[in-house]
């Protein structure tokens, strides 16, 4: 919605705002001039042809990654080689390092560790945080604060779609009734996330 009206704001971009390698991969961000429904229409679509280049990059990055039977001598003798372009290969190879690497819950200490970690959960540093990520609607953030305990005092999810609603009135001056139908479509609003 902000890219739509010309303003460059991509939280994939930002390094310390993102979770994900977004700068590792050769992206575009698309802008566009009035703010129109069009606009929003035309970002979309050159956002999905970006996808399927993320995913062309993300694939290439996999094929060329190292053969992971080679990752100790153990591992190399159990595991067998496959071609380094061969995708499904490489994740049957993944699929057989978890299966190993679950295997050590086959004793009674090791599963009591993980029951008594996963019902006590993860204490969350105390103070105050905010965190967001480039959602394909917009910014999809999270804010916490916290005591120290594992169970956060306050927790606010903030999805795009409450604020999207924010600024129909003012996106929907000057049209007509019948036009609100494709104002609401180009915003992409998501009534659960407004209704919550």
């Amino acid at each position: 919605m902000v890219r739509s009206v010309g303003i460059r704001k991509d939280l994939r971009f930002f390094r310390a705002e993102t979770y994900a390698s977004y700068w590792f991969l050769s992206l575009t961000s698309f802008l566009g001039k009035r703010g129109d429904s069009y606009d929003r229409f035309l970002i979309r679509v050159r956002e999905m042809y970006e996808s399927v280049n993320i995913v062309f990059q993300l694939l290439s990055n996999l094929a060329s990654a190292p053969n992971l039977s080679t990752v100790s001598s153990v591992e190399a003798s159990a595991a067998e080689k496959v071609d380094s372009f061969s995708f499904f290969g490489f994740l049957n190879q993944v699929q057989q390092l978890k299966l190993r690497k679950l295997s050590k819950y086959n004793s009674m200490e090791s599963l009591i560790n993980h029951f008594k970690q996963y019902s006590e959960g993860q204490a969350v540093p105390k103070g105050f945080t905010y965190s967001a990520v480039e959602a394909p609607k917009g910014e999809f953030g999270v804010t916490l604060v916290s005591d120290g305990t594992s169970k956060p005092y306050r927790c606010k999810i903030r999805t795009p779609a409450f604020h999207h609603m924010h600024i129909m009135s003012r996106m929907a001056q000057g049209h007509y009734l019948a036009d609100l139908v494709t104002i609401l479509g180009s915003q992409d609003i998501v009534f659960g996330d407004v209704d919550r």
